[in-house]
């Protein structure tokens, strides 16, 4: 697709939560699942993407990650939740 995704990994249910967005999703989980990236993801072992979320433009994308950064955390558990009730690793569904 296109365009941007805002997503939100972490180590474990309701653990750390780190919101990223990027042009690419699946290339960008791989490199938090495999830790090539230096940084707060690999420092906290943040593995396991939970929440994705697509947009048409990549600015859309940006704007949206910078309101969420602002919320509070009960909110970005309730968005992911509300999306991924049994935060499953949506790493596979990607390629799918």
């Amino acid at each position: 697709m296109a365009g941007g995704w805002v997503y939100i990994m972490t180590n474990k249910p309701n653990g750390t939560l780190y919101i990223g967005v990027t042009s690419d999703m699946a290339r960008r989980a791989w490199e938090h699942r495999e830790g090539v990236v230096d940084g707060f993801t690999r420092r906290y072992g943040l593995k396991c993407l939970v929440y994705i979320e697509a947009h048409d433009s990549i600015e859309a994308a940006i704007r949206r990650e910078k309101t969420m950064k602002l919320w509070p955390r009960q909110w970005k558990l309730r968005t992911i939740t509300a999306a991924n009730p049994d935060w499953r690793d949506l790493f596979e569904t990607l390629n799918a």
